[in-house]
């Protein structure tokens, strides 16, 4: 059976052009583009795609959040990963959402056919250049001590990142107080909620506290 995919990549060309090349194939059939999270999360429910193709940076809904809420509302759906981005953050935070498959752009027409046959398939997948850190990552958990302390897979910019947001600080201010940037910010947000699996802030907010953060 031909899977059914829809792309969500918030550059035209990139996204007009994987269209293109998947179309050509005759091995997939793309259902549907978006260029944003939140239009990607609309469509997936609109249509109900067997994979969503999914860049992380987007507009008015990033990829780690727009994952989870397709995966709320349909867990039945794939979601590939396909981006710029291959630092380790990125790549947990997808996971940690549900992504069952994640690629570097760059990536070759048979290995984007065959990771979204592979998702399609209810099978994960990573790229070569990313399984021997995935590998890694959990054999680091496995290995690591258990911790008295809540939240033990968070990093420690996680944890206090999570502490101020338990405190009821928004983003920039968050961003002022730690010295970083909105952006990373926003990021680390993310993935604290992909990390602690919550819908948004405010149950991020009851999971802290309960837990004796923010008091």
């Amino acid at each position: 059976m031909t899977p059914r995919v829809l792309l969500a990549d918030d550059h035209p060309v990139y996204r007009d052009g994987l269209r293109l090349m998947l179309d050509s194939t005759g091995e997939v059939e793309i259902v549907g583009t978006a260029p944003d999270g939140a239009t990607a999360v609309e469509m997936a429910a609109r249509l109900r795609p067997d994979v969503v193709v999914m860049d992380l940076q987007m507009p008015r809904l990033g990829g780690v959040d727009a994952t989870r809420r397709i995966l709320a509302a349909r867990p039945e759906t794939g979601v590939l990963v396909l981006t710029m981005h291959e630092d380790d953050e990125s790549v947990f935070a997808a996971m940690l959402a549900g992504a069952r498959g994640y690629l570097v752009k760059g990536a070759d027409q048979h290995e984007i056919l065959r990771a979204v046959s592979a998702v399609a398939g209810g099978e994960v997948i990573f790229g070569p250049a990313l399984a021997g850190r995935v590998a890694d990552y959990f054999a680091r958990i496995a290995a690591a001590p258990a911790a008295d302390e809540p939240f033990p897979q968070l990093t420690a910019r996680e944890r206090d990142v999570l502490e101020l947001v338990a405190l009821g600080l928004p983003n920039p201010a968050i961003a002022e107080r730690l010295g970083l940037s909105p952006k990373t910010v926003r990021n680390n947000v993310s993935t604290v909620f992909a990390k602690l699996q919550v819908a948004d802030r405010a149950e991020a907010i009851l999971r802290a506290r309960d837990a004796g953060l923010g008091r």
